[in-house]
């Protein structure tokens, strides 16, 4: 099913309408720190779910924004929070736990927990429009002109669910999300004479790229690399990588432009493949569905992978809300795995301003809540002077990999981001530094239960300190029994502690579920 078929029935405006809501709401406060709202967290990933399966513990990807429970700090904050699957009841103490001042049972009379019992891989958004009981259900929960909605991303999925809900969605139109494209990035960035790399925009079919590669080839004969992008991925998944060293043989020069075309699209099938087990056969079947962009690769030595983070208000105010290091995998150093925060200071405050000047094109054409964009920063030496030179990849119309880390150490904070350093202070102006993953990832690890997390953490003492504010907040629990796969922030006063305090965590992990430790056989249970 179409996501946009759910939405035949509503028009648009009804949206619409809801949305200037949240602009009424917004007019003298902000609600999201004020008295006796109800929130809905639908932490639905509605994306492409063919892209998604490709990550490995995907469904369990909606405990990322388990950090929402925090908000049920404020004492008068009611929550609904919907899974796919139940979680299991120790991941929701372990947050309510986290809670300042706030009894357990206070914050949990607060919540409210519902689940479609559903495995499959749809958009948990779908799954709950397909099930009326469960919309109405929710609807009931929710107070009229009390309660706003939070997703992961606005698609017509969500936008549906809010007009049954006759609740307002924090999150952009999707009728905008074409500005979150990799096409729709790109003419963000020229519009606002942001540096990005050469390439194309939007395109539909498989000759068409094959034109634009040859074409991008001609303008820069001494081009090592392409990257080829579905124009709707996830963390990475949906790039490719097409070295033009091994066709040497049809350079420009070299060869005539028919020549060309024809090894190239033969050149197609061998292609590096970001995402595990992809292919060409299923790569190009999506062109004509999702689009595709090509662009150069980013050659350099000494190369990071900045981003930059950023809030669009209902009225349409921009701010930025962090900068990341961002910490990449796959064979081409194209895969999300984690981030640092703050980014270096030697182009930080030049990643605000780039991220500002977008932020802007992206609020005047009604964008809302959350926004990231990704650079490259690569290091140049000219007369003996060390200078980044920031080139924008792409902008998230949505919350993404540094969104809950961020959120996770603000609202256990409640400290604020400072615009002129682009540093972190709690209430007690101690500045704190953070690095996180989605991707602690071990065979080994695999067959771990949360509650044997949970007794590790309590035996080590790798739990988060509120008295000192540093230590590790775990998420993505779910994903360790199947895959062997945790997410964590690592928080501390330094980058260096923080640092170390994810490597004592993997360092007890690995201790912890060493095989000889654990091998039953040992004990007689498997005897003959």
């Amino acid at each position: 099913m179409e996501t946009e078929d759910y939405f035949v029935n509503d028009p648009i405006e009804k949206f619409n309408q809801l949305q200037n809501k949240l602009r009424e709401y917004w007019k003298e406060v902000d609600i999201l720190e004020q008295d006796g709202y109800d929130i809905l967290v639908i932490p639905s990933f509605s994306i492409d779910q063919r892209v998604g399966q490709k990550v490995e513990g995907f469904l369990h990807y909606e405990e990322r924004l388990l950090f929402s429970l925090i908000r049920l700090r404020n004492p008068k904050t009611r929550l609904i929070y919907v899974t796919a699957q139940p979680l299991s009841p120790i991941i929701i103490e372990y947050y309510l736990q986290l809670l300042p001042g706030i009894p357990f049972s206070h914050a949990r009379d607060r919540l409210l927990l519902l689940t479609t019992y559903d495995n499959s891989f749809k958009p948990l958004t779908q799954k709950i429009l397909e099930r009326p009981r469960l919309v109405e259900r929710i609807r009931h929960a929710l107070r009229p002109n009390k309660s706003y909605m939070v997703c992961f991303n606005g698609t017509f999925l969500e936008a549906e669910l809010s007009v049954r809900l006759d609740v307002p969605l924090l999150a952009s139109s999707p009728q905008l999300n074409y500005w979150g494209s990799k096409s729709g990035s790109r003419q963000i960035f020229q519009e606002c004479y942001i540096p990005h790399p050469d390439g194309s925009l939007l395109l539909k079919t498989v000759d068409q790229l094959v034109l634009e590669i040859a074409k991008l080839w001609e303008r820069q004969p001494d081009l090592k690399r392409l990257v080829i992008k579905l124009n709707e991925g996830f963390s990475g998944e949906g790039n490719a990588i097409l070295d033009l060293r091994c066709l040497s043989h049809i350079a420009p020069g070299k060869a005539n432009n028919t020549e060309r075309i024809i090894a190239l699209e033969k050149s197609l099938e061998f292609l590096s493949f970001q995402a595990k087990d992809e292919n060409w056969a299923n790569f190009s079947s999506r062109i004509p569905e999702l689009g595709v962009i090509v662009e150069a690769f980013i050659e350099g030595e000494e190369k990071r992978s900045p981003s930059v983070q950023g809030y669009i208000n209902p009225k349409g105010e921009v701010k930025i809300l962090s900068t990341h290091d961002q910490i990449l995998g796959g064979p081409d150093k194209q895969i999300y795995l984690g981030c640092r925060f703050p980014a270096d200071k030697s182009y930080r405050l030049q990643l605000q301003e780039l991220g500002l000047k977008i932020g802007e094109a992206l609020a005047k054409r009604g964008a809302m809540e959350r926004y990231g964009v990704d650079f490259l920063a690569v290091k140049n030496h000219n007369n003996n002077e060390e200078r980044w030179e920031i080139q924008a990849i792409e902008i998230n119309l949505r919350k993404g990999g540094t969104t809950h880390p961020f959120m996770t150490l603000k609202l256990l904070t409640n400290g604020t981001y400072e615009q002129k350093t682009g540093l972190f202070h709690t209430q007690q102006d101690q500045e704190k530094y953070y690095i996180a993953s989605d991707n602690l990832q071990k065979k080994q690890y695999n067959g771990l239960l949360p509650d044997d997390l949970m007794d590790i953490i309590a035996q080590y003492h790798l739990h988060f300190d509120s008295s000192n504010n540093t230590g590790t907040v775990f998420h993505l629990m779910g994903a360790l029994s199947e895959f062997g796969k945790l997410g964590l922030t690592c928080i501390g006063n330094s980058l260096e502690e923080a640092e170390a305090i994810y490597q004592q965590v993997e360092r007890v992990l690995d201790k912890e579920t060493d095989n000889n430790k654990t091998d039953s056989k040992q004990l007689g249970f498997y005897r003959t």
